[in-house]
């Protein structure tokens, strides 16, 4: 150590500040001169080790001996190793794959020919893919790396990036496919890969009992919502030991450590490896103090995002004022962002009537034959500017269950405006089938096709529901509704009404088409797991 090479009185203490506004009198300076020197406790080596004020992680070392002594390096070089090749097997089985696809269509299969054109254009096509996913963070550790969205997005990036540089280096095409097609499996084959390991590498990391250990950090109920939410996140490795707080708070379910001036207790009990400070309100004064300590032991410190947090992203700057403002713009979809969305929601509606009509027609017919009724239901619901359409839906209730509706209130199950009934008597057995699979929502691409809503978007509650909602409630029918969003790839129908509306928020925040990709993608999963769906 550091401290071993110097005498017991440098290590300990520094020299006093020179204040010219004090000043020391003649005879208790002469006593001072005449007076032994202090005796000065010599520590031991172990003593010195377990004073946490001298032990200060952000000391420097030698660039070169931190590099060789650090096994950490040896595991990212692996990390990023292993996932450069993962992105280059998606994305040579995707441009392959398109081509193989090209040549069966035209009737002139051959792999040989496919496997020599994916080899000429593979290697510039996998540095434009290797160098906008590192700008994009995606070979970072797992705990700061991006999810599928930025996938998504990066690779959409690197296709306009590559038909940009073939157009303007002059290339013709007979026709683009190679672009579109390589990106659409591109889309299936990249996040997949990923997804397996992610999921390989959580199995085996828990297996080795790895986990990264949090403490979270505030003052109310933000703090309860903030453990939620990584407790419910897939493939978490954050195991919660418990929270700090500024004042006693009501039971949440989490284990109180005490307040932030027992932080440096908690920090070294409880083997933490990150303090999340989950409450906006945390005093600033108190934040800067648990920042510089959670450093000085080598400890993350993470901040969850409060509401200005998330809607700054989009906020104009206003020149020509004596202090700098800025416009947060309503969260609507107009112009270009308009024309992208309704084309991606026509097509992608378009190919999955085409693609899903035989399960359609085999739903309609099971319906038609196990109870009396139409097999289609409309339900009017609220759309964009709160104007009233017809939600199509399979029908998965008797043709007498609105009017019973009023008996059942006692009984429902869901917080807020939403009426939910886990075994909802009104229900038939086949429709009981369809809302566990949510296969009873596939007549509403037509809802799409005519305008009324979007593939992606907040949900739109029934007549009943949303004569409940709050003021606040209704900033989410500034856009069009969705068949599936953020709801139904985020717990569903066992998340509180409140929490519901908030993602429905964040999702009109951040919107974009590749969040929009993103979620439809993570709805198969969803809708699969069939988790919270009754």
């Amino acid at each position: 150590m550091a401290h071993a090479t110097r005498t017991p009185a440098a290590s300990l203490e520094s020299p006093p500040r020179e204040d010219s506004s004090f000043a020391v009198p003649p005879l208790e300076e002469a006593q001072l001169r005449s007076a032994p020197p202090p005796e000065i406790p010599v520590l031991s080596e172990a003593t010195v080790r377990r004073a946490p004020s001298d032990r200060d992680m952000r000391r420097k070392r030698s660039p070169a001996i931190s590099f060789l002594l650090r096994v950490e390096t040896a595991r990212r070089a692996v990390r990023v190793l292993t996932l450069l090749a993962l992105d280059f097997a998606g994305l040579s089985l995707a441009i392959f794959t398109s081509l193989v696809l090209k040549a069966a269509v035209l009737s002139e299969v051959n792999v040989h020919g496919a496997y020599g054109e994916t080899r000429s254009i593979l290697a510039f096509a996998y540095l434009l893919t290797a160098l906008l996913f590192a700008r994009s963070g995606l070979y970072a550790a797992g705990a700061q790396r991006p999810g599928m969205t930025r996938i998504v997005a990066s690779l959409f990036q690197v296709t306009f990036v590559a038909l940009l540089f073939a157009l303007v280096s002059g290339e013709h095409f007979q026709s683009y496919y190679i672009f579109w097609g390589s990106l659409a499996f591109a889309l299936l084959y990249v996040p997949l890969l990923r997804y397996l390991y992610e999921r390989g590498t959580g199995a085996a990391l828990r297996f080795a009992g790895h986990e990264r250990r949090a403490v979270l950090v505030g003052t109310g109920s933000h703090i309860r919502e903030v453990a939620r939410a990584l407790a419910d996140a897939p493939h978490s490795r954050v195991t919660v030991v418990g929270y700090v707080s500024l004042r006693a708070l009501p039971a949440n379910g989490l284990r109180s450590l005490g307040t932030p001036r027992d932080l440096e207790r908690v920090l070294a009990a409880e083997r933490v490896d990150e303090v999340i400070i989950a409450d906006p309100d945390f005093p600033q004064t108190e934040a800067v103090e648990l920042v510089d300590r959670c450093h000085q032991r080598g400890v993350r410190v993470r901040i969850a995002p409060s509401t200005m947090e998330i809607l700054i992203h989009r906020a104009e700057f206003v020149p020509g004022e004596s202090v700098p403002l800025f416009e947060l713009k309503p969260p609507v979809f107009e112009g270009i962002d308009f024309a992208l969305k309704r084309t991606f929601d026509v097509v992608g509606a378009t190919v999955l009537l085409v693609l899903l009509s035989p399960l359609l027609a085999a739903v309609w017919v099971a319906v038609r034959a196990t109870s009396r009724g139409p097999a289609v239901f409309r339900s009017m619901r609220q759309g964009i500017g709160e104007r009233p359409f017809a939600c199509l839906k399979f029908r998965t209730m008797y043709v007498d269950a609105e009017h019973h509706q009023a008996d059942l209130e006692a009984l429902n199950e869901a917080s807020g405006a939403l009426f939910k009934i886990r075994d909802d008597p009104r229900t038939t057995p086949v429709g009981r089938l369809l809302r566990r699979f949510s296969l009873d929502e596939l007549p509403q691409l037509v809802n799409v096709l005519r305008g009324e809503m979007s593939l992606v978007g907040p949900r739109p509650l029934p007549e009943r529901d949303f004569a409940k909602l709050e003021e606040w409630h209704r900033k989410r029918y500034l856009v069009l509704p969705g068949i599936t969003g953020l709801w139904q790839v985020s717990g569903r129908a066992e998340l509180d009404f409140d929490d519901l509306v908030h993602l429905d928020f964040l999702y009109l925040e951040h919107w974009s088409l590749a969040v929009d990709l993103t979620i439809l993608l993570k709805t198969i999963p969803a809708v699969l797991s069939r988790r919270g769906a009754y």
